[in-house]
């Protein structure tokens, strides 16, 4: 099902879509038809997680240990160490590049203000966040996932402008089709922050578009808005217009190697996806496990 593109300056926007209270976004997409298509894929059992691993650093560390210190998204410190029981405290940071994490609407504001038009000072407050928060992803997200596999032959080039050609050329190569409420999954060969030194390819503004009119409910792509940016005079593709204008909860920095290997052993690149993040409200993004099942 195609969409028209709506909004300022030709951007698109689902602002006032499904109302003036709505927390969901693009997630309204996922029917229960939807849902129930997306748990026939499951058909062989064999599963595989879109994660990357995390090693946690101690909280609290020795200036006598060997330096650097590799930065990790979690901090752990044991709390308890007596009898059979060990307990511990997490220090998580929610948005780390090192982190496959879901970011809420609420993570990125456009014009001061929230999805779909809340004042930013109403919804970001010191003790949290009110409008537009995880408290959206209380459920879970089950949907049908799609891979684009950019990256067979080797990661895309350095400055790489992902564009609505290349998701075609992947949806006939691969001979699979994204339709509405589908999660997009993009390979692009880039997990998390490259060298500072070297341009990263991102998505394009010309791709967001087309997964507009396609109607994704989820974006998960390994390498999302370029640095530096594909074009300074435009918002951010991903962050800036399908996060904060399309309302489209987005999965930052998934490790998609080893699903690139199972599709391509396969030949099926469309699947089962679950997404459970901890049932955590007022946050504006979570660490989650997706999984990918066939």
């Amino acid at each position: 099902m195609d969409m028209p593109d709506t909004g300022e300056a030709n951007l698109p926007d689902n602002w006032g879509r499904w109302g003036p209270d709505d927390e969901l976004g693009t997630l309204n997409l996922i029917t229960d038809e939807v849902r129930a298509k997306a748990a026939a894929e499951a058909r062989t059992g064999e599963w595989v997680s879109l994660a990357q691993p995390i090693t946690p650093n101690a909280m609290f560390f020795s200036p006598f240990l060997p330096e650097p210190v590799t930065a990790s998204p979690v901090q752990q410190m044991v709390s308890h160490t007596g009898g059979p029981v060990a307990a511990d405290l997490s220090l998580v940071h929610n948005h780390h590049w090192q982190s496959t994490h879901l970011d809420a609407l609420a993570h990125w504001s456009t014009d001061d203000q929230v999805y779909p038009g809340r004042p930013r000072e109403q919804v970001v407050t010191p003790v949290g966040i009110t409008h537009a928060s995880t408290t959206a992803f209380a459920a879970g997200i089950v949907t049908r996932g799609v891979l684009l596999d950019l990256a067979v032959e080797g990661p895309v080039p350095p400055g790489y402008a992902v564009t609505s050609h290349d998701f075609e050329q992947a949806e006939k190569r691969q001979a699979v089709e994204v339709g509405s409420g589908d999660a997009l999954v993009v390979r692009l060969g880039w997990t998390g922050r490259g060298p500072d030194d070297t341009p990263s390819p991102g998505i394009s503004l010309d791709a967001v578009r087309w997964m507009h009119r396609r109607g994704v409910a989820v974006v998960a792509p390994d390498r999302g808005d370029a640095h530096p940016p594909l074009n300074p005079e435009e918002p951010s593709p991903l962050h800036g217009v399908a996060l904060g204008r399309m309302a489209m909860p987005l999965v930052d920095v998934p490790q998609l190697d080893d699903l690139a290997a199972l599709c391509a052993r396969l030949k099926r690149y469309s699947f089962l996806l679950t997404i459970a993040p901890p049932r955590i409200h007022g946050l504006t993004g979570v660490p989650v496990n997706p999984i990918a099942m066939f």
